[in-house]
């Protein structure tokens, strides 16, 4: 491994001073869980690390809203906090039954929600669900302050939107009274490996009529996506076999998935077709 600078702002002025250089080898870092295991791989050489971890209370913490109830979870958060918050468990349970099977304790206990996202490693458990919760993320560089999807994050295979000198902030959740959450990890090796195929879903149903639904794919394609097209399938009907069917070929159809090492393509459009039609008649009969 080369030699790096490694510094350590305490204000976003400094942090933005030492990142606002059009260098793609000077990058801002979180937890580092990520970037420690590309650079040992040598896949990114590194001129200068900026630590965030300096940065205070605007970037850490899990509040809730007053007014609408929904969280703010600040970008240096990180999965411990989010996996042992009585909160979230209460109000987001999805993010709590994610961490059962996303890496392990050690890596929970550093990687942050911030530092994830902006990794943009199409495998990951995490944006797929905050994608399906319809959450925001908030980007500050030293121009200004800008709001987007989660789901506007990502461009590519281990590609973003971010530019440099950007920095995530913060999420904003919503909690959503009737609205069922779940997200569905498919791996053929160890339950907390990278999945071959991951769901996240969420929907709010009366009985059996599904009056709205969001469904992100993500581990088998270059980017977490929205199925829209088996959401359009299955909104405003009442769910049957024939109907989740046409919901699984949908999904399967109007997307690229590729073979790979997790298992081939038409492997992986079985798996979605099975596990979206279980999911939404598990969620609906919850």
């Amino acid at each position: 491994m080369t030699s790096f600078d490694l510094v350590e702002p305490e204000t976003l002025e400094d942090a933005f001073k030492w990142l606002g250089v059009d260098d793609s080898s000077v990058r801002p870092f979180g937890g580092g869980t990520a970037l420690m295991l590309m650079m040992k791989a040598q896949l990114f050489t590194p001129v200068r690390l900026v630590s965030l971890r300096k940065l205070g209370r605007q970037f850490e913490g899990i509040e809730r809203s007053s007014n609408d109830g929904s969280f703010r979870i600040g970008a240096m958060t990180t999965f411990s906090q989010l996996e042992h918050s009585p909160e979230i468990r209460a109000h987001l349970p999805v993010i709590t039954q994610t961490m059962k099977t996303l890496a392990n304790v050690r890596v929970r206990n550093v990687a942050t929600v911030g530092g994830n996202l902006a990794h943009g490693d199409p495998h990951l458990d995490l944006p797929p669900v905050w994608m399906a919760l319809d959450a925001s993320a908030t980007i500050v560089n030293s121009s200004g302050t800008r709001t987007i999807p989660v789901g506007d994050i990502f461009s590519g295979y281990y590609e973003t939107t971010l530019e440099q000198g950007d920095l995530i902030a913060e999420l904003r959740v919503p909690v959503r009274p009737g609205w069922r959450s779940r997200y569905i990890k498919v791996t053929t090796r160890a339950e907390h490996d990278w999945p071959a195929l991951g769901i996240g879903l969420s929907l709010h149903a009366e009985g059996r009529v599904i009056k709205d639904l969001r469904i992100v794919l993500s581990a088998a394609i270059d980017k977490p996506t929205r199925l829209i097209g088996a959401e359009n399938v299955l909104r405003g009907k009442e769910i049957d076999d024939a109907l989740l069917k046409r919901a699984g070929e949908a999904a399967a159809d109007e997307t690229h998935i590729e073979t790979d090492n997790r298992g081939s393509a038409p492997y992986k459009k079985h798996l979605l077709r099975v596990h979206i039609a279980r999911a939404v008649s598990a969620l609906v009969t919850e």
